[in-house]
């Protein structure tokens, strides 16, 4: 490249991406107004399943719309996701603090920015009774910037304050800034034969400029390391002051992730399709969290409530959950345990946390491989999930997913009491199959757990596709599993 100067970024690969760029600040609110952005829409009937629907009947589609174009990062899906809480009416609590918690009481609080635990506390529980929880994951496959590197990407920022203090911060550059571009089939002929191959550490390198303009980011002290401009490009870190209104020496750290600044759309004949990145799984985690604040809108809605009805949304899930903010930390039972605490009062016995978790129930909510019109073969003939006909409930004899014969069973006389549709999907016996957090939280106290999600193609790609209506189903099985699962849970008895 005769006479060009190409500034490139160091990424590490995570199984997206043009660019946006995270920042953290001690004050969202300054970033995500208090204004009612998620407005219940009314959209045009999309059914062709059987259900019963009005063609004026309130939709969450347009709402979930909106959530993914703010959530290009776990970072901004959680700060999302704490603003709806806050809107709602839920109190922010603190992992730090002591929690004085009273039934009928609806709170949450958030670890590391990207993971979420909410919960109302119904007005008749009492010390041993169940939780009743939906899981899912803020993360999706994105590529997300080295410690060093020559340019530019998306996710948060500390930033030092004028005090000495230092600030998480959010920011996004909303404009395409990146690009990862391909090799041209001329020069690569054996692309269709044997299939994209590239070499991650060395052909993933996004392009920012063909040249480095002049800027004024210089070091004030050139022996400085602390400043984060010492091993990111000049350029990105004068782009991400520009959008923080801070001076490059004030940026500390960074965590960016590479986005693509495409909005998530409706799509098809009959606008019968959400096109979107980070579909898996942020589609789950807003009909979970919707659910939940929709079920306890006013305190009539807990009045008769024996147990306790929660969301968790955890990180780091497509690498494992292995971390503090993922769901292989024991967040969620700790915060149990707290919760069963406080609301004692008094005294609690030694099995009073393991009561709450045999009386428990999880539904793990991650999203499903519909079967795909050009590749029906990849999946097993009698298990072929379709887009809008409802939750898919997914079943593996190794526990890749933690659904057993009970589980699944109460999860379908929700759907069959609310007349919904449901799904069932088994991988291929000569095929391997993936998981979920589903096995992870069954397993590490024993708590029932059913697997589902709505049905999906191009999973993990940068625009992913799932049906409108499939959407409001499982918003609507969600709200019921919260409102209907204490009463059909107490008519059956398996250990006995």
């Amino acid at each position: 490249m005769s006479g060009l100067t190409v500034a490139r970024l160091q990424l590490f690969h995570y199984p997206s991406s043009t660019v946006r760029t995270t920042v953290i600040s001690s004050k969202l609110h300054h970033y995500f107004p208090s204004s009612n952005r998620y407005r219940p829409r009314t959209l045009h009937n999309f059914s062709r399943s059987g259900i019963a629907q009005s063609s004026s009947s309130s939709s969450i589609v347009g709402d979930l719309l909106d959530y993914l174009n703010e959530s290009w990062t776990p970072f901004h899906a959680t700060a999302e996701a704490k603003r709806l809480l806050i809107d709602a009416g839920f109190e922010l609590l603190n992992e730090n603090d002591e929690w004085e918690l009273k039934p009928g009481g609806r709170y949450f609080f958030t670890r590391n920015m990207s993971c979420l635990v909410a919960f109302a506390v119904g007005q008749k529980y009492s010390v041993g009774n169940g939780f009743h929880i939906i899981a899912a994951h803020t993360d999706s496959p994105c590529l997300k910037l080295k410690p060093k590197s020559a340019s530019s990407k998306s996710g948060r920022v500390i930033v030092r304050g004028i005090d000495g203090s230092f600030l998480h911060k959010l920011v996004k550059v909303k404009r395409p800034l990146l690009r990862v571009p391909t090799l041209a089939i001329h020069l690569d002929r054996t692309v269709n034969k044997d299939g994209f191959k590239p070499n991650l550490e060395t052909q993933l390198i996004p392009l920012l400029a063909t040249k480095s303009e002049e800027t004024s980011v210089e070091p004030k002290e050139k022996s400085s390391t602390s400043s984060s401009k010492v091993t990111h490009h000049p350029q990105l870190m004068q782009i991400l002051s520009q959008e923080l209104g801070c001076g490059t020496d004030d940026i500390a750290s960074i965590e960016l992730n590479i986005c693509d600044t495409q909005p998530s759309c409706l799509g098809g004949a009959n606008n019968e399709f959400i096109f979107s990145g980070r579909l898996d799984n942020l589609a789950s985690s807003y009909c979970g969290l919707r659910a939940l604040i929709d079920s306890c809108v006013s305190p009539s809605n807990l009045s008769s409530e024996h147990a306790i009805r929660m969301v968790a949304l955890f990180d780091n899930e497509e690498v494992g959950s292995d971390s503090y903010q993922g769901a292989g930390a024991p967040t969620m039972f700790q915060a149990i345990r707290r919760i069963v605490g406080s609301l004692a009062h008094e005294h609690v016995s030694e099995t009073s946390f393991e009561r709450t978790i045999r009386q428990s129930f999880l539904v793990s909510a991650d999203m499903a491989h519909g079967v795909h019109p050009n590749f029906s073969e990849k999946h097993e003939e009698h298990h072929r999930p379709e887009m809008q006909k409802g939750l898919v409930i997914k079943h593996n004899a190794n526990q890749r997913y933690a659904t057993s014969g009970v589980t699944a069973f109460l999860f379908k006389e929700i759907a069959k009491l609310h007349n919904l549709p449901t799904q069932e999907f088994v991988v291929r016996n000569d095929m391997g199959c993936g998981s979920t957090i589903g096995p992870i939280l069954a397993s590490g106290v024993g708590i029932r757990t059913v697997d589902c999600g709505i049905a999906q193609l191009s999973m993990h790609s940068v625009r992913e596709i799932c049906g409108t209506e499939d959407i409001d189903i499982a918003y609507r099985h969600f709200k019921a599993f919260y409102e209907s699962f204490s009463s059909i849970d107490k008519k059956l008895i398996v250990d006995f």
